[in-house]
Formats: C-alpha cells, structure tokens, sequence
C-alpha cells in the first residue's frame, strides 16, 4: 500500500516546482504596458458603478416618461416604441471590406476616430434589415494596438465579422475569378456606382485624414488593378453646402440603407447629417450664441467614448 502512495506524493511535489515556461513567462512590462494595464484594471473596477447609474438613470427616464403620460403631455406616436428594421423581400448578401491598410500614414488621434467609426460600422450592420459580410484586412500597427487594448479585444468577437493581417488581395490569391468583383469605393474616382450586387465586394478605405491624403484609396486600388467607383453622392446631394466627405461609418450605412431602400436618395437622407446642407454647417447652427468651452482630456489621458462604445456593442452580442 505505502509503495502505491509514496509516488503520488513525488509527482504533487513535482508539479508544484516552478518550470522553466514559468520563469520565460515572466517577462518585465514596459512601462507603458503598465500604465494601460492599470487603467484597464481602474475601467473594470468602476465598471459596476457606471452599471448601476445607467441603471438608475433608464429608471429615472421610465418614471419622467410616465408622469408626462400622466399629465396627458405624450401623444400615443411620441409614446410609440420605434419599429424594428423588417427585412422585405429576399436576403441580399454582399460583402463589405475595410480596408485598415493606411495605419502608419495616421497620427494616433486619427487611429482613434476610426477605431470609433469601425464600431459604429459594426453596430450599423448588427441592426440592419439584411446584414453585409464584414471583413476588416491589414489590420496591425496603432490601430491594431488600439482594439486590443480596449475592452479585452471586444472587436474580435463581434458577429458576422472578420479580421485579417493580410491585406485584401488575399480574397483572390486561389480564385482569380474573384477580383474582377470587387469594387473599391473611393470619392476620387471616375466612375460612379449605379447600384451594388449581391455577387460582388465593395471596399471601403479604412482611413482617417481629414482629406490630407489625397488619392490614396484611389492610387492604391489602381497599382492593384482593381476597380473603383464612387458614390453618386454629388448627383442626388447637389444641394450639400459643406464638403463631401464622409466617415467609413457614414459610407458604410449609405450601402446598408440602399439595400434596404433600393434607392441613393433616401439613403443619403438617411445617414447625411442635416447641418451638411446648412451653409456653414456648425458653425451655421451656432450662429449669435457664445461658443461654449470644451473640456480637453489631460496629456495623459485617453478619449472614453470608444472604450464605453465598444463595451456597449459587446453587451448588446
């Protein structure tokens, strides 16, 4: 009986020696790893307190809601939950790319509206009547960077969605017959789209640059043979008194809203911000008030609105 025993207890005090993998595990952080290791851990430790103020303000906006309904103050529209998208006739399928190829031409406040923009890109397509094939390619570098650290890489586990270091000639490597379908958006070209088909794939440049980059969607499609196309925006927007340019999001909910409408005027409707056709859009709606300070984060301090807008996307998975 003792010779059955003696080795168990040989094996216990073997596996609770430090291994070598251990010790190689044990890499020092730099000191920036640290620092966005403990903001991550502050995030999470404020997290059940920001729960439970969202909370108590739904709370609040129920209970405000029901007096007015009281006092006769809200019309059966106004107190209407709003419809869903329904989906009216046959699935569309299509494929959209983001193409995140123009990281290292971006300074790190441009990486963070678009990390801002690819969210609202997802959250378009997870409501919407008939959902696109997201792929995102060549993604690495600051955005790269900038997804991880947010909610513990919430964007690899959005739905219907993917994610790729290789850039999007990857999509034909095995079938060359593949390429001639693929349509890249990009304002700079001569050619403007009609429609979209459910067979072909439409890229969008996954870029930020407040037009400083001129042509680099249209450049780079054209070293690369493929086919490019712009949005009909100036024929159906004659009217749109700011410049036309638009965030990946906004061109991305373009497609979907045609989809769901079959027509650019309603689309464009839909998604252009009305301040776009006011003469000096802001600034134009602000006219005769004192501008009011906006607060600035500290040098140290990182803009919350992505993070808190990627949590929300991951409860809402």
């Amino acid at each position: 009986m003792s010779d059955v025993d003696e080795p168990s207890v040989a094996i216990d005090a073997h596996d609770d020696a430090p291994t070598v993998s251990d010790s190689a595990s044990a890499v020092p952080m730099t000191k920036s790893a640290m620092k966005k290791a403990a903001r991550r851990e502050r995030i999470a430790a404020l997290r059940p307190e920001r729960r439970a103020r969202e909370k108590e303000a739904r709370k609040a906006k129920k209970r405000e809601r029901e007096e007015r309904r009281a006092a006769g103050e809200l019309d059966d529209e106004d107190d209407a939950p709003k419809p869903k998208k329904q989906r009216t006739g046959p699935p569309f399928g299509g494929r959209v790319v983001v193409d995140l190829g123009f990281d290292k031409d971006m300074t790190e406040k441009e990486v963070q509206s678009l990390s801002s923009q690819l969210a609202y890109t997802y959250s378009a397509n997870r409501n919407a009547g008939y959902q696109f094939k997201l792929l995102f390619t060549r993604l690495d570098g600051k955005t790269e960077a900038r997804l991880q650290g947010i909610n513990n890489a919430a964007h690899t586990r959005w739905k219907n969605s993917e994610w790729w270091s290789e850039d999007y000639d990857k999509l034909w490597a095995t079938d060359p017959e593949v390429k001639p379908t693929v349509v890249y958006l990009t304002a700079d070209s001569e050619e403007e789209l009609s429609e979209l088909k459910p067979e072909e794939t439409y890229i969008i440049g996954g870029i930020c640059d407040h037009n400083r980059l001129k042509n680099a969607t249209l450049d780079k499609a054209t070293q690369g043979g493929v086919r490019t196309a712009r949005l009909p925006i100036g024929r159906y927007l004659a009217d749109m008194k700011t410049r036309k340019v638009l965030t990946v999001n906004q061109t991305f909910e373009i497609l979907v809203n045609w989809v769901d409408s079959r027509d650019w005027e309603t689309a464009f409707h839909t998604v252009i911000p009305k301040r776009k056709f006011e003469e000096n859009g802001r600034k134009h709606k602000n006219k005769g008030k004192a501008e009011e300070p906006v607060a600035q984060p500290q040098e140290d301090e990182e803009p919350q609105v992505v993070m808190m807008r990627i949590e929300e996307l991951e409860e809402q998975s």
